[in-house]
């Protein structure tokens, strides 16, 4: 089957990203992951990429399967919104603490409206229905959004490490 090389290109890429193996949530002691040294991708077009680092991380850090999905769905959203809107490519930083864990998006588009993803959208609404599902599955969303670009960080918290809960390897 011939390739051409966009897609060999974008391949390669994603295989990079899921290739990289996050740090394991420690118990209690030794050093955590954190927005100074944090897991980070770029993409332009490849969402199957993103989603599949943002679930593996997500379960890593010890999200359950139903909040790593939870956290997947909305990275997934904000990352369509670069494709479709931003037309720049956008970076994704992954890190977590004892407590929670961090996605941040970034890309060169603007959003205009401060309370974009707050309000819910009609039903026959043709946009704003990602956003608005990312504040609902997510801890906490902060977005920021100037002449620099767009910023969105997605907090969930981590449920309590213990031998209950341990992450998969």
């Amino acid at each position: 089957m011939a390739r051409d090389g966009k897609t060999a290109q974008r391949e390669s890429a994603g295989q990079e990203a899921l290739s990289r193996q996050p740090a394991p949530r420690p118990d209690g002691d030794g050093p955590l992951p954190s927005p100074d040294d944090p897991m980070s991708y770029t993409y332009t077009t490849d969402l199957a990429a993103i989603r599949a680092v943002v679930h593996r991380y997500a379960r890593q850090a010890g999200l359950t399967e139903a909040r790593a999905i939870d956290l997947t769905l909305a990275v997934s959203e904000v990352a369509a919104n670069t494709v479709k809107h931003a037309k720049s490519p956008g970076s994704l930083k992954i890190w977590y603490d004892a407590k929670e864990i961090v996605c941040q998006i970034h890309d060169e588009g603007t959003i205009t409206d401060p309370l974009a993803g707050r309000r819910q959208p009609s039903l026959d609404a043709l946009g704003g229905h990602g956003l608005w599902i990312v504040n609902q599955v997510c801890d906490q969303v902060e977005m920021q959004s100037d002449e620099t670009g767009t910023t969105i960080r997605l907090h969930m918290t981590l449920p309590p490490a213990g031998p209950e809960r341990r992450p998969r390897p």
